[in-house]
């Protein structure tokens, strides 16, 4: 296993990572980028075991509803990093078991690298969305081919791969890329049904970096984002060789969609796990602020905290339900439930503006234009402004002020325009969700009873 500082080492690799318009030679030392390395350490130290033959629990494979549920809980509190790579191990093992009939090298390709994953205590990044070009077009239809990453050689020892992958999520920030189809596909696009391990270090590998981390010289007002930010990467395969071993598919377009779906799958878990901490997030800022406020007992703000408490329940109970109801594939790794985790991560994704916009109610105006952690230091203005920013006796000036700055932080502020797209896009956007949730529902039950419940038995839908 590695320790933090060995971590930060590892990055010195040669990898070719770019931030506004500047190749980054030193990610670890770097002002901003460097911040987010050091939340990665911190998940690897804490985690630690220095025993020679010990592995990192947060890249094991659950086994049973027990072992999920023991797995979320342990992602979150790592970070960002180490949930990829355990979404990007389970996609592995998931897809594998999914894969019966196809070449038996690939299955045992992919377990002896998740073995290695294991044993190296690596970080991997998940890419699967493509330029794409053109969206109304096929990947064989588009002008340029290199819309979606392909392969463009296939050599003795490996294939060389040309394209990129989009907002992948500390892209820059792991040890290797899994790269795979975005989508399902069909005869005629062989070489674009692709699925690989490619180091972020390889010849021809090049990553830009975009991040929503603040950039003032004083962070206070910003407790969000500025204690915990993972840029995005736009990846470039630019004639990138992979070697045999690491290659998972190539040109089996019947296979495409089963790595899409299983990264979806975990992708989703994922989006909703973090969706139920949120929430519960929101409904404290919530009271929090409207107490603070002085408008704790009227009614319709009650009604909206208790519209959110909801909203929070129903998205617990479906993860809850997804983890308990979890499938066991054929060589014995747990999978959670697909009709309750797509349910779920629809229900929460389709409703956080509503949260938001009843956080925002609640709030107030002052959620943009409360003074900052500075302007109460200031001699001049600092007392003035915490006696105006109270609220009768109780309630500090100056505390008011900072419950105002995590909502904006949270919620109306860069790091809150990212979680807006995001919510709705990772994993695949609300109509993935209603694809996999219709597919996984029992509609022939459901029919059943309701032609039991009119009188009509076993009579025919038309």
């Amino acid at each position: 296993m590695k320790t933090g500082n060995e971590y930060r080492d590892s990055l010195n690799d040669g990898r070719l990572t770019y931030f506004e318009g500047e190749r980054i030679e030193d990610l670890p030392g770097h002002p901003l980028l460097g911040q987010t390395v050091d939340f990665t350490a911190v998940g690897y130290d804490k985690y630690y075991d220095p025993a020679p033959d010990a592995t990192s629990p947060l890249l094991g494979v659950p086994q049973s509803a027990d072992d999920l549920s023991d797995l979320i809980p342990m992602l979150h509190d790592a970070g960002m990093m180490a949930h990829v790579t355990s979404t990007s191990i389970q996609t592995l093992k998931t897809a594998a078991g999914r894969m019966e009939g196809v070449k038996p090298e690939y299955i045992e390709r992919m377990s002896l690298y998740i073995e290695h994953a294991q044993r190296e205590d690596v970080r991997i990044t998940q890419c699967i969305t493509d330029a794409k070009g053109d969206r109304s077009r096929p990947p064989g239809k588009q002008d340029d081919p290199d819309s979606y990453v392909h392969v463009v050689d296939r050599q003795r020892d490996g294939v060389v791969i040309r394209g990129a992958k989009l907002h992948i999520t500390g892209a820059s920030f792991g040890h290797d890329l899994l790269t795979i189809p975005t989508k399902a596909m069909k005869a005629g696009e062989e070489e674009w049904s692709v699925g690989c391990v490619v180091p972020v270090n390889a010849e021809g590998v090049k990553i830009i970096n975009t991040t929503y981390a603040p950039r003032h010289e004083d962070t206070r007002a910003f407790p969000v984002s500025s204690q915990y930010h993972y840029p995005e990467g736009f990846v470039i395969f630019d004639d990138v060789f992979v070697p045999n071993e690491r290659v998972f598919l190539d040109g089996e377009t019947a296979f495409a969609a089963v790595f899409a779906h299983s990264l979806g799958l975990w992708e989703r878990l994922g989006g909703l796990s973090a969706f139920v901490e949120e929430a519960d997030q929101l409904v404290g800022l919530a009271q929090l602020v409207a107490e603070a406020n002085g408008t704790a007992g009227i009614s319709h703000i009650k009604e909206k905290i208790s519209e959110m408490i909801i909203h929070a329940t129903l998205i617990r109970s479906a993860l809850e339900a997804a983890v308990s109801n979890c499938n066991v594939g054929p060589d014995g790794a747990a999978f959670p439930n697909e009709l309750y985790v797509n349910a779920g991560k629809f229900h929460a994704a389709a409703n956080y503006n509503q949260m938001v916009r009843h956080l925002h109610d609640i709030a107030g105006g002052a959620v943009l234009t409360a003074p900052v952690p500075a302007d109460f230091e200031n001699e001049e203005v600092g007392e003035l402004a915490r006696k105006y920013m109270a609220a009768g006796n109780e309630v500090d000036g100056e505390y008011r002020s900072s419950l105002m700055h995590a909502i904006r932080d949270l919620t109306a502020d860069a790091y809150g325009g990212w979680k807006f797209v995001t919510n709705i896009q990772a994993g695949g956007g609300l109509y993935a969700q209603r694809i996999v949730t219709r597919r996984h529902y029992d509609l022939d039950g459901a029919k059943a009873k309701a032609l039991a419940l009119a009188g009509l038995g076993d009579a025919p839908a038309h």
